[in-house]
């Protein structure tokens, strides 16, 4: 039986903070980011997605945290081809432009690498504490199942190695007809992590929830089902609050994923007020009412 962690996409963000999910004794970012470590055994960073982060920050984590803790960073916006802010890039690597956003193909090639070079560093003090759980690769909605896409994650898993990242697509061509199993057989051949997603269906970037074991660790992301997922406000997009129907029903799943992979990691990205909090903490109740019914 393989091992679940159950965590949240957030811990600081401002609607969580005024939900009053934090006790009034957690009023800094050190006691936040204690307390929550005493909820969940893991975390994921998406801060990282729009600023790179810095070692000094990795070293905090690392000092206000549990052994057995784990953080899976999301990738750096410029490393899965999102437009990303040139105010977000390293100044010294900034190109001389007037654009507000920029893509890799903007960059000097030395440039690009020196990205690449920096924000897997700064992550040296997550992973010498055996902090690090996975790199979160998302891709956007134009990331379709071509030849050279797959390359591209060949390409980012040798970056990475020896650490592990976990990829989510979002568009559907991925697993539409036979695409399916050729995606599939795609990660296993090549033992790459597979991001499986709950979410709205319908859009542009819906990928079905297909729960899939492609390596030795398995990534379930929960984004919710809202009714405005194309909003360009955040918490609308994600602000949905699961119920005890829907987390009843996805507890076996998980713990049937859990038994085909080593490690499995279940984020709860519905981050608006404590939605996320209060789902996570019953979804990891009812994983453990699994394990004793099955076990």
């Amino acid at each position: 039986m393989g091992e679940i962690k159950v965590g949240t996409a957030s811990w600081t963000d401002r609607t969580l903070l005024d939900s009053g999910w934090y006790p009034p004794t957690a009023d800094t970012p050190e006691q936040r980011l204690s307390w929550y470590a005493r909820q969940f055994p893991l975390v994921e960073v998406d801060a990282t997605y729009y600023s790179p982060p810095a070692e000094r920050t990795a070293r905090l984590w690392v000092d206000r945290t549990p052994p057995g803790f784990t953080f899976n960073v999301k990738a750096f916006s410029l490393l899965t081809g999102h437009p990303t802010r040139v105010a977000a890039l390293y100044k010294d690597l900034r190109p001389d432009t007037d654009k507000r956003n920029v893509y890799p193909d903007d960059l000097p090639a030395q440039a690009y690498e020196e990205v690449w070079t920096r924000f897997l560093s700064a992550l040296d003090p997550l992973v010498e504490a055996g902090r690090l759980g996975a790199l979160l690769f998302q891709f956007p909605p134009w990331f379709t199942i071509r030849r050279d896409n797959k390359q591209y994650l060949l390409e980012v898993a040798g970056r990475c190695a020896p650490l592990r990242p976990a990829f989510e697509f979002r568009h559907a061509s991925w697993f539409d007809g036979a695409n399916r199993e050729e995606t599939l057989d795609f990660l296993r051949r090549h033992e790459l992590a597979y991001v499986c997603v709950d979410m709205p269906q319908g859009h542009r970037s819906s990928v079905p929830p297909v729960l899939e074991a492609t390596a030795d660790l398995a990534v379930v992301r929960f984004h919710g089902h809202s009714d405005r997922w194309t909003s360009r406000d955040i918490h609308e997009k994600f602000g949905y609050d699961y119920s005890e129907r829907e987390l009843a029903d996805w507890a076996p799943k998980l713990r049937e994923l859990a038994d085909r992979a080593g490690r499995t990691h279940v984020l709860m990205n519905n981050c608006y007020r404590d939605y996320a909090q209060r789902n996570g903490q019953r979804l990891q109740s009812l994983l453990g009412e699994e394990v004793t019914r099955t076990g």
